[in-house]
């Protein structure tokens, strides 16, 4: 005899007590099976995430961000995958227990599903917008365009990323306030971390100083600065000065620009800013006075040494004319 016979005959013997006992046991099934995958996926995900460090011979997540780029990238994809496999492992579970629960009690599936496919067609308009999350984030979290701890602006929220759910994705932005974002919402991803950085520096200079000297002046600082023993492994590229980005009556802006390690380009911004002023001090070069300026950084987007063609005016003439 076999063992679902052996099953079957046990709870007949208890009589009406028998589907209530075969209910509790898969519900107690689905439990067991959740908690088993739940291990099966922190071990491969651990396990990934030991296989990174141990190849770039790191003993805390922490210090992967002196390593190569796609090690942390692995580890992120690693984690986020692994908790989104949990959430849809849970979901599937509570599905099939919830159909053999029913089963036990005497309802037909069959008909239940045909019920359930003419409901779901009455209700398709009211749950597109579920699916449309669920469907949008794991094509966000399959195509690697965030992960946890990424720095990302979704248009609608702009902070780090806690969590990447199956159907919500948590942001907490700078003052710690925690966004929870429908994936269905979010129609661009501008993701700041991810592969490399680049810090961006406009210095304002005395307009009848030497260019070329003030030039040199920057770029050896930069220099300096990238060969730091802080900055080093975390600066990917020699510093460049483009060149003159903008002109005023009162000064010649340069852009200064460095291309840093995912993630460094805010900290590499404050700490390079400090170094070009001890150099600047060292030669004496006054910077001129922000209130007599306005400096207009927003075309920044158009790409590397363009800047707008309207001409910078001072805050005295804008006075005189009005």
């Amino acid at each position: 005899m076999e063992l679902a016979d052996l099953w079957d005959s046990f709870t007949e013997a208890l009589g009406g007590y028998g589907a209530a006992l075969r209910i509790i046991g898969v519900v107690i099934a689905g439990i067991a099976a959740s908690l088993i995958l739940r291990v099966i996926i922190r071990r491969i995900v651990n396990e990934v995430v030991r296989g990174v460090k141990r190849a770039n011979q790191v003993d805390d997540t922490q210090e992967l961000n002196a390593s190569p780029i796609s090690a942390m990238r692995s580890v992120q994809r690693t984690r986020t995958l692994g908790s989104v496999l949990n959430n849809t492992s849970t979901w599937v579970i509570v599905i099939v227990v919830s159909i053999l629960a029913l089963t036990e009690l005497g309802f037909s599936v069959t008909a239940l599903v045909a019920s359930a496919g003419i409901l779901g067609a009455a209700l398709g308009f009211g749950a597109q917008s579920i699916i449309k999350d669920v469907l949008n984030g794991l094509f966000m979290v399959f195509e690697d365009q965030l992960g946890v701890g990424d720095v990302v602006d979704l248009g609608i929220a702009e902070g780090v990323v806690e969590r990447v759910g199956i159907r919500i994705t948590e942001i907490r932005d700078v003052s710690g306030t925690l966004w929870f974002v429908r994936n269905g919402e979010i129609l661009r991803v501008g993701n700041k971390t991810q592969d490399w950085s680049r810090v961006i520096l406009d210095l304002p200079v005395p307009y009848d100083s030497n260019i070329d000297d003030i030039q040199n002046l920057l770029l050896e600082s930069a220099q300096e600065f990238a060969a730091s023993p802080q900055w080093r492994r975390k600066i990917m590229e020699d510093p460049e000065v483009w060149g003159v980005q903008s002109l005023s009556a009162e000064a010649v802006t340069l852009r200064l620009v460095v291309k840093v390690r995912a993630g460094e380009q805010w900290t590499a911004e404050r700490a390079l800013y400090r170094a070009l002023k001890d150099s600047l001090d060292k030669r004496q070069v006054d910077i001129p006075a922000l209130n007599r300026m306005v400096v207009d950084n927003s075309e920044r987007s158009r790409g590397p040494g363009r800047s707008t063609p309207e001409a910078h005016i001072t805050a005295e003439e804008s006075k005189d004319d009005s």
